[in-house]
């Protein structure tokens, strides 16, 4: 193989890992805010940040195409240096033995290559793969963790709010830390979420639903008890619930259906 085209190939490489890879998800990126399926990965407000970002990162690598091929590592910038030897000690300097690769390089080719080939995987799997949610796996293996999203709410505030407008993540929080649950019981809600195992097991689900804050990266898993017979419904099934808050003898919080009807998942699946 011509030292040519290893120049050519390495080029290429180098040009396929920057802008090339840039270029393949800011189009995705673009893609999937079109079709509204970017708040799979993101939240609302951050749907025009992410779009701005990727038609700027768009709009570079279409001019950096522009560029000759191979000029992105050109770092002599065309300014040779003659010493006085002239054209004798440039064919010397040709015809000479090239040094051998030092180790340290030949490690840092391989973890090039290996780089790109896993993040061209990633691309592809990004082309390939549809938008999914995240899973019911996830949400139950973080169920029970103690959140920044559920620990300190203010109960005052809660308490004069519109609870009307309360998702599973906001009765989460008053359900957690509500000192005086009494104030409400009897508060009528609506709710959609997917069925998960309740905490004892046999008296009744929980209803569930991931919030996110920025990305699904942060999504933190929000249960409510309801009461509902376990074997009526699987793991996993999306439900509407329509019933009221009610507080036990022990001041702890439960939901007491009058309606439940199994759906198909949401096309948000999220709380935000």
């Amino acid at each position: 193989m011509s030292e040519q085209t290893v120049s050519r190939a390495r080029a290429l490489g180098t040009r396929w890992l920057g802008v090339g890879l840039a270029a393949v998800i800011a189009v995705v990126t673009l893609g999937l805010g079109i079709t509204g399926r970017l708040t799979l990965y993101i939240s609302p407000e951050s749907v025009w940040f992410a779009c701005a970002a990727a038609v700027v990162t768009l709009a570079g690598a279409l001019w950096s195409f522009a560029l000759p091929l191979g000029e992105e590592g050109d770092h002599d910038h065309g300014h040779g240096h003659d010493h006085g030897h002239g054209a004798d000690a440039a064919d010397d300097a040709h015809d000479a033995p090239r040094p051998a690769a030092s180790p340290r390089r030949t490690l840092a080719a391989v973890g090039a290559v290996t780089g790109g080939v896993v993040a061209t995987g990633v691309v592809a799997a990004a082309l390939v793969l549809p938008p999914a949610s995240l899973s019911v796996e996830l949400a139950m293996s973080r169920a029970g963790e103690q959140t920044a999203l559920f620990a300190g709410a203010d109960t005052v505030a809660l308490g004069v709010a519109d609870t009307t407008t309360f998702g599973i993540g906001d009765w989460a929080s008053v359900f957690a830390t509500a000192t005086n649950t009494t104030a409400y019981d009897g508060a009528a809600v609506t709710l959609t979420g997917f069925v998960t195992p309740g905490a004892s097991g046999d008296d009744g689900v929980n209803l569930t639903r991931l919030v996110i804050t920025h990305c699904v990266i942060d999504a933190q898993t929000a249960t409510l008890p309801v009461s509902v017979d376990p074997d009526e419904y699987p793991t996993g099934q999306w439900v509407e619930i329509t019933g009221t808050v009610r507080a036990d003898a022990d001041g702890d919080l439960h939901i007491e259906p009058t309606d439940v009807v199994a759906i198909d998942e949401p096309g948000d699946p999220y709380e935000y």
